[in-house]
């Protein structure tokens, strides 16, 4: 046989195969599954990803045993809306949660919590007999009224911005452990959602004497503050180890969003934690950071790890996973069908957590009503369709468009739309006809243009911009597009037409209704410095 034909041969075979996604069977016993969730960890926040000085022992012993996916995203980068998606396996929009739980003015879009009906993964997994639980950050509604964590499908919990039994930043892993060691006969499903990197910082003494030697006051906070929360992984592993159940347990490892973006002045913060001037989170060469669609704000580390079916110490370079795959990928490895009416967006690659590069069949769209603009944060929509990714206004009066397979980094100077423009007019088609068929929108009245950013006054330079608020002017537009019939009056039915699909509308309406009779004056919906 000719030796390019039998080496061509031998590097098929060698290699792991790259085939679309597909339903996958279940495996022969039913995997437990811990899914820990950092918390504005950056891309390139590991030592096994390059970073210089941050040192995280236990996450590059994850992927050293596991699979490290290069090419994972979060549906939105900014924290609320992130979660929904990893946890109902739909695109947050769908839902009108478009920015962050507990603002207080948020987008008229915005529920007061994500919907208590709404599919999760823990709901699936515990009709099937897994028991479930929740312990670290929620931030997807805390409101008296709102669902319980048992609602959502979550036997046990503990948790910040969220209901029911509350949990502090460092006790998050060790209630994990014992939660292991109390379920070790029987399949569970864990979220174990960390703090950290996220402000206020609040770094053990432990670890801040570890970094005594650093010279740089940022580094050396942030990166006590990475050695905590990579300790807390370590300790979910010992767990694991400990209860007997390492080898029958899939942990997966990610992050909410990018790294935050560093204060310009030392903040101090509240006793005993530290503010934003400390976040050096690293992107690891990505552009944007939180609050942006580009890549730095929602490409972030995804590592897995599942004995017997993760290669270990593989690098994926190919499968596009995103935070919407998850629920429909959890539920495959449990052996789960997620009923018709789940109505998921994601898809089930359950063939990458076995080691192949899966190719995803669809496109993976983002929205994103955030307040900033330049330099990073001007896009409202994303559109990611195999390699190409277009950023754009609503509107898409302001678009690039990169090519990832040879751009990761998505470079200014890289942007190809007026190079490709067939590609710019069929993606940007593409992302708004997607905006337009979701049941609640977000109101592009505000920045569809985005404009330069206004030189800063000196005084104010450096300083964090302050979140603009919904103005009584953007509620007037609102209410005029609401009121059908335009007398003036909004009742119940034209305020539930204006917010289609979202929970709770008939207590929101009571709330806004100060005088009770039935109908929403401009002054009751807008405030009382309306002319």
């Amino acid at each position: 046989m000719n030796r390019t034909i039998l080496l061509s041969c031998l590097l098929l075979f060698a290699r792991p195969s790259l085939r679309a996604a597909d339903s996958a069977s279940p495996p022969a016993s039913r995997p437990n599954i811990v899914f820990i969730y950092a918390d504005d960890w950056g891309w390139g926040d590991l030592s096994c990803h390059g970073h210089p000085v941050l040192k995280t022992p236990n996450l590059d012993r994850l992927a050293r045993e596991g699979v490290d996916f290069q090419q994972f995203n979060v549906l939105n980068p900014v924290c609320s809306p992130s979660r929904v998606a990893a946890m109902t396996g739909r695109y947050p929009a769908r839902f009108g949660v478009n920015t962050v739980f507990g603002d207080t003015q948020p987008p008229p879009e915005m529920p007061d919590w994500l919907d208590g009906r709404a599919p999760t993964t823990p709901r699936f997994l515990k009709a099937a007999g897994y028991r479930t639980a929740h312990f670290g950050k929620w931030h997807m509604g805390d409101k008296p009224d709102g669902p319980t964590m048992s609602d959502y499908g979550i036997d046990d919990s503990a948790v910040y911005h969220g209901p029911g039994p509350k949990s502090g930043f460092h006790d998050i892993a060790d209630r994990a452990a014992k939660f292991i060691a109390d379920n070790r006969a029987r399949p569970f499903f864990l979220d174990v959602w960390l703090h950290e990197s996220h402000t206020m910082h609040a770094p053990t003494p432990a670890s801040l004497a570890k970094w005594q030697h650093l010279d740089d006051e940022r580094m050396r906070i942030y990166a006590a503050v990475i050695t905590d929360g990579d300790n807390y992984v370590g300790t979910i592993l010992d767990a694991l180890e400990k209860a007997g159940v390492a080898q029958n347990t899939i942990v997966v490892f990610s992050s909410d969003n990018g790294p935050e973006n560093t204060g310009g002045e030392k903040d101090r913060g509240s006793p005993g934690k530290l503010g934003s001037y400390y976040s050096v989170g690293d992107t690891g060469g990505l552009r944007g950071r939180k609050r942006s669609l580009f890549e730095g704000g929602i490409r972030v580390p995804f590592i897995v790890r599942w004995p017997g079916h993760a290669t270990p110490g593989m690098k994926n370079q190919r499968t596009v996973f995103t935070a919407v795959d998850l629920l429909p990928t959890f539920c495959a490895a449990a052996g789960v069908t997620p009923p018709a009416d789940a109505a998921g967006d994601g898809e089930n690659l359950l063939a990458a957590f076995n080691g192949e590069e899966v190719l995803r069949r669809g496109p993976v769209f983002w929205l994103h009503a955030g307040s900033k603009t330049e330099p990073d944060c001007w896009p409202r929509l994303a559109v990611r369709e195999g390699d190409w990714k277009l950023v754009m206004t609503y509107d898409a009066s302001r678009v690039e468009l990169h090519d990832l397979s040879t751009d990761r980094a998505e470079a200014v100077q890289n942007n190809v739309a007026k190079a490709h423009p067939d590609v710019v007019a069929r993606l940007s088609q593409l992302a708004m006809a997607w905006h337009a068929g979701l049941p609640v929108k977000a109101d592009p009245s505000c920045l569809s243009k985005a404009q330069p950013r206004a030189a800063v006054p000196p005084a104010a330079a450096g300083k964090s911009e302050a979140r603009p608020r919904v103005t009584p002017a953007q509620r007037v537009e609102a209410f005029k597009r609401w009121d059908a019939n335009a007398d003036g009056r909004l009742t119940l039915d034209e305020y539930k037409d204006g917010l289609k699909g979202q929970d709770d509308l008939e207590g929101r309406f009571k709330r806004f209704d100060k005088d009770g009779d039935g109908k929403l004056t401009l002054e009751e919906f807008a405030g009382p410095t309306v002319k």
